[in-house]
């Protein structure tokens, strides 16, 4: 089975009107919609804005659903120059800027309890999603991406991510339901569209046009999981 959470209606309501057979359950004010995607057995989320709401989506899909592969899907802010909104990005890692233990003698984004500051996406899941887009056309970039409690809209936030973590983009879920796909040993990708420069001038225009862009791509994923390509 495949999971699929987004913290907005609208970064998962595309994915969900292209499943079959559905079915919903509310847990902890959470509906989770479990269905057929491209053949593949699924299981999708709205968890809410923000690391906790994400946490807890991502723990009660694994222990309710027990997905093979979360994949977080949604909007983020661009970091690098090289991105423009409508673009995608593929995390290679994910980080938590916010998470800061540094006056004990921590590096920046340390994890206490996991000793780990990145949490690795999985290799086969981000090549094969990369690879899908770009067959679909799409402008795609693989790097980090950075996850706090805070929308980004400030240079000064924006130089602090990009100089600390080498982050290309930033957003509010991601790096938290990879903490919680780690320490369950359940693998994780994120995926994300370029809505705006992590300055929020252009996220209203952008933000729905953004979560569009993906729907394809994600249902083919899909479809090669349910075809046991992955």
């Amino acid at each position: 089975m495949i999971g699929i959470i987004g913290a907005m209606e609208t970064e998962i309501a595309g994915i969900r009107e292209r499943m079959t057979a559905k079915k919903e359950k509310m847990i902890s004010g959470i509906k989770y919609v479990v269905g057929k995607l491209g053949g593949a057995d699924t299981v999708t989320a709205v968890c809410g804005v923000g690391k906790v709401f994400a946490a807890v989506c991502a723990q009660t899909m694994i222990l309710e659903y027990h997905p093979d592969i979360i994949l977080n899907t949604g909007v983020a802010g661009a970091l690098s120059p090289e991105l423009s909104a409508m673009d995608i990005v593929v995390a290679e890692q994910t980080v938590q800027y916010d998470m800061d233990t540094s006056p004990l003698g921590d590096p920046k984004g340390y994890i206490s309890g996991i000793g780990i500051v990145y949490f690795k996406a999985d290799k086969e899941a981000t090549a094969k999603l990369f690879d899908i887009l770009v067959r679909h056309g799409n402008k795609a970039v693989k790097g980090v991406i950075a996850s706090g409690d805070r929308f980004v809209a400030s240079d000064c936030l924006k130089n602090f991510i990009t100089t600390e973590f080498n982050a290309i983009a930033c957003e509010m879920e991601g790096a938290a339901i990879a903490q919680v796909c780690y320490v369950n040993k359940c693998r994780f990708a994120v995926l994300r569209a370029i809505s705006d420069g992590a300055d929020g001038l252009s996220y209203n225009e952008f933000c729905d046009k953004a979560a569009a862009v993906y729907v394809d791509v994600v249902n083919e994923f899909a479809e090669q999981y349910g075809d046991k390509n992955l």
